[in-house]
């Protein structure tokens, strides 16, 4: 071991010399150009490696902090989509509840207005469940209607919600006439969702596609000149007794949302003040 260590002690000594030896004979620019022959390529690969490694770093920061950013920018838009559905929500419903207290304020009926809790169209029922019940006065064949028209008739009271059976059910008929000619007939419901009007004529000019029937006030159950729908096929039998037309009915029963529950009576004809009438 120690004479390893003479070795390498003695070669270091003999180097030194070598060198001395040689800047003093005048060879100094020569070994120095040698060196840098030797060193200059590790140099350059040293630097050009530590660029690369800083560039690799900085790169890699700079995709950190896009991802960050990018995964803010998604929360933030997130945030700002859920605020402009609130805020249109919000919108609809003030604008639903205007065209209501409009309507309410307008009638010349006594009303109850209501929200819509539930929906049912199990089988061959069609009802909605409405907030209103015995509380509220509300009774059975209390009749229901909207801005647009004509809803239906409650079937059932419970102390806090009424069901409301709709146009379209199967088992709900409504006296209606066509508000341009007042051709009388029966507005019954179908299982597919229109509502099926039955009318004896023996003029087909008594109704046209394109007609608003309103309900007719016969029976006392509705009050006169509701809209129901709007004529959109006829089905005409020629010399048969009895006709019939399709209707588009006048509320979109999936979507409406508030109700006026009608708790007084009208002998009026309330045509004029339903502005959907056309």
């Amino acid at each position: 071991m120690k004479t390893r260590k003479f070795a390498l002690l003695s070669l270091a000594v003999a180097v030194c010399l070598l060198l001395l030896t040689l800047q003093t004979r005048g060879y100094g620019a020569r070994a120095a150009d040698a060196l840098a022959a030797v060193t200059t390529p590790i140099q350059t690969g040293i630097a050009r490696a530590h660029r690369v490694a800083f560039s690799a770093w900085e790169t890699y920061l700079d995709w950190k902090n896009v991802r960050a950013e990018n995964g803010r920018l998604r929360e933030e838009n997130q945030q700002l989509r859920v605020e402009g559905l609130l805020v249109r929500e919000t919108d609809d419903e003030n604008r639903r509840l205007r065209r209501l207290l409009a309507l309410q304020e307008r009638l010349p009926l006594t009303t109850v207005s209501g929200e819509i809790i539930a929906r049912d169209w199990g089988g061959w029922m069609r009802a909605l469940t409405v907030n209103r019940g015995r509380g509220d006065n509300i009774s059975r064949h209390t009749a229901v209607i909207s801005p647009d028209g004509l809803v239906g008739r409650v079937v059932e009271v419970r102390p806090g919600a009424s069901i409301v059976q709709v146009l379209t059910d199967p088992a709900s008929t409504v006296g209606a006439h066509v508000l341009r000619t007042r051709a009388p007939g029966i507005v019954e419901g179908e299982p597919s969702g229109v509502l099926r009007f039955k009318y004896m004529s023996r003029d087909g000019a008594q109704i046209q596609v394109g007609d608003v029937l309103v309900s007719s006030g016969q029976g006392g159950m509705f009050p006169r000149g509701i809209p129901v729908g709007r004529v959109r096929s006829i089905d005409d039998r020629g010399t048969a007794l009895f006709h019939y037309a399709i209707l588009e009915p006048a509320v979109n029963f999936s979507r409406v949302d508030d109700v006026l529950l009608v708790t007084g009576e009208s002998r009026q004809d309330l045509a004029g003040f339903f502005p959907s009438d056309g």
